[in-house]
This record gives C-alpha cells, structure tokens and sequence, in this order.
C-alpha cells in the first residue's frame, strides 16, 4: 500500500453536495438526476444530509475545508434556506477555511434566478450557470427550459450579485458547423465574467439522444469535425485571455474553481446525497465512497442507518497511479512524476515517457512537470492508458 502523501503535495478538502432533483430531464444527461410530479420534503433531505455530513466527519476529522460545490441535479430548486442549513451542518463538523469556495448549479431561468440574493445571504459566494446554447432552438433541441434572452438576463443577475461566476456551454451539437460554433463562442465570450465550461456533446449510454441517434434521428459531427471545433474553441479562449486549464474548462489567471481543482489534483473530498462521490484518506489508506443513487431509497437507508454508502473501498496503490493520472493529465499544469511515485509506489516508466514526447502527445516542463500537449488532448484517454500500464 502507499504511504500517506506528503504534506506539501496537499491539495486540499473539498465537500461535495448532490441535489438529485430536476424541472425536466435532459435528453443528452446521463447524471443522477430524477424528475418528481410533487413538491419535494425539503426538510426530510436536510435532516438527512446533516446525517452524512455527521458520518462523513466522523470518517475525516481535522480537515479544513477549502471547497463545497452543490451539484445536481438542479440545487438551483432548492430554496435558500435549505443550503443555509447544509452549510450550517458542514460548519458544525469541519474547520471552514476563510477563503471557501461555495458554488452553487443553477438553471438560468427567471424563477432560480430570483433565488440569488437568497444563496448569497446563505453562503454561496459562486455560481455556475447552464446556459448550454446561445440560441433558442439549440436549447430546445437540448431539452432545456430557458429561453436565449432568460440565460443573459439571468448571467446579469448572477455577476451584480455574486464575486464569481461561470457558465457552461455544449458544442459540436447536431448540425453544428465550426463558423456557427465561431460566433456563438464569440459571443459567449463577450459576456463570460471570469470561468467558463465548454463541453463536447458525447451520446451517453441509455439516454434520449442515445435511442435517437440509433434510429437514425440524431447525427453529431464526426471526428474531423469534433477536432475542428475543438481547435476553434482553443483558438478563441486563448485569444480572450481564459485559456483552458482542463480538458473543458476555460479561466482567466486565479479564477480556476478551486473545487473541481481538488478533484484534478487528487485531493480529499467528502461525498454526500442520493449518487454522491468521495474520495477520503484514512489510517488505513485512500478509500473510495459513493451513495445509494435512488433519492428516495438514499433518504429511507439514510433514516435508517446514518448514512446511505453503497462503496466502501479501500483502494491499492496501482488503483490510486490510475486515478492520480486520469485527473491529473486533464490539467495544463500536468502532474509531478514524484507524486505519482509516492501515490502508487513505483516510477512512470521513463520509456513511455520518451515515447508520448517523441511523438508530441507530452511534454515535460522545466519544473519537471509532465504535462499533456495540444495534440495530446483530443486524444487523451489513449495517453493516460499508455503512460499508466
């Protein structure tokens, strides 16, 4: 097993908050995300969540938490007063840094957007939007419910209220050509405060466009054209000084999420809702956690037992080097060949190294970094996999 990391390769503890609950479901989505005909029991789920928030804790004592992100799901449904009292619930257990990051999803339409001043007073200081398209008939082949005019009237909102804010946008959708990509970039440009997520459309197992696209109904740019949007979408972000520091994300210098950056560089995070994720370390190494997906199913075992874990791992140290590289070469900034060492308990093999470099998939920095070059990118899962075996 690996040792525990080095305290100077800490990046950090971050809580993860999953809100399963939407308006509609997305015809694109594959996440854990349920559509119910009644009002949600508010109350019932924060009872709940400060349950596992209590387990969570008990499994991480001493942390400092320098991130909490509410996903979805919509946690944009949720009403303010439900996100204060998770939040009151993390700062009963944990040290929460002065300069936490607290960003809440939300939906870009009238009615979430109205909640804003509410989510400040609560303790979110960061939002992010789904607009997903600049259009209105993009956003309607996209399943979602705001219109063009909703999602910038909405963005207004956000920025006068809150210190920080990104938004998310799909591309290389149907029909979609690198000079209407170009411009609707552009303009998305024009109004992106400081983060954007600008995502490939990918057709997920067992989701609508799925069934679609397998009956003939759905055709999405094959991949010369996925390549050459994707070189637009490098082209026009660098040229508006929010290069990408990810795989799909985009950010002017100090505007990164620091949340997601937890997760890159394989720090520390507590899971806890209905799907939830986390990642802990504990005497006994690096464990793997996720939930019960089913909200109804998590909030009963939840009741019942304290906490809803259906994983429970303990992770080895060849399954960590795996993890550390996947999230790691999703970064600009690369990985630390040393940390790797120290994760998995054995070098990167300097053969692969050479071979990625001499064919212009990586690159080594002059700190040492490996990092993933521009040609490496659009095929990124082919060099995590030759670099990890």
């Amino acid at each position: 097993m690996a040792s525990a990391v080095p305290p100077r390769f800490d990046p950090g503890f971050g809580i993860y908050v999953h809100w399963p609950f939407c308006a509609s479901k997305c015809p694109y989505c594959d996440f854990n995300s349920h559509v119910r005909a009644k009002p949600v029991d508010e109350a019932r789920f924060v009872a709940a969540f400060a349950a596992e928030i209590a387990h969570r804790a008990s499994l991480t004592p001493g942390r400092n938490v320098g991130s909490i992100f509410f996903g979805g799901g919509t946690p944009s449904l949720m009403q303010p007063q439900t996100v204060a009292a998770i939040l009151d619930a993390i700062g009963k257990h944990w040290t929460i840094s002065p300069q936490v990051e607290v960003t809440l999803e939300a939906n870009p339409t009238s009615v979430e957007a109205g909640r804003f001043h509410g989510y400040k007073a609560a303790g979110v200081n960061r939002v992010s939007l789904g607009i997903q398209a600049m259009n209105d008939a993009d956003l309607k082949a996209l399943g979602r419910l705001h219109t063009a005019g909703e999602a910038m009237s909405a963005l207004k909102t956000a920025t006068s209220i809150f210190s920080r804010a990104s938004f998310d946008l799909i591309y290389a959708r149907p029909n979609q050509s690198p000079d209407a990509w170009r411009a609707e970039l552009k303009s998305a440009l024009e109004h992106a405060p400081e983060h954007l997520s600008l995502y490939q459309l990918t057709i997920e197992p067992e989701t609508m466009f799925e069934r679609l696209r397998d009956a003939g109904k759905l055709k999405v740019p094959d991949a010369d054209a996925s390549r050459n949007l994707w070189d637009v979408t490098q082209e026009l972000t660098e040229a508006a000084g929010m290069p990408a520091y990810e795989v799909s994300n985009h950010a002017r210098v100090g505007a990164e999420s620091r949340h997601n950056l937890t997760y890159w560089r394989y720090g520390e995070y507590a899971g806890v809702g209905p799907g939830a994720h986390g990642r802990v370390i504990t005497p006994k190494g690096r464990r793997a956690h996720s939930t019960e997906r089913h909200p109804e199913m998590w909030l009963t075992v939840v009741e019942s037992d304290g906490q809803a874990l259906v994983e429970d791992d303990l992770l080895s140290a060849s399954e960590q080097g795996d993890e550390f590289l996947l999230m790691g070469l999703r970064l600009s900034e690369g990985i630390e060949p040393l940390r790797f060492e120290a994760i998995a308990g054995r070098p990167l093999s300097g053969s692969r190294i050479s071979s990625l470099v001499a064919d212009g998939m990586v690159e080594m920095t002059p700190t040492g970094r490996i990092r993933v070059t521009q040609e490496g990118f659009p095929v990124l899962d082919a060099v995590v996999a030759d670099l990890a075996s």
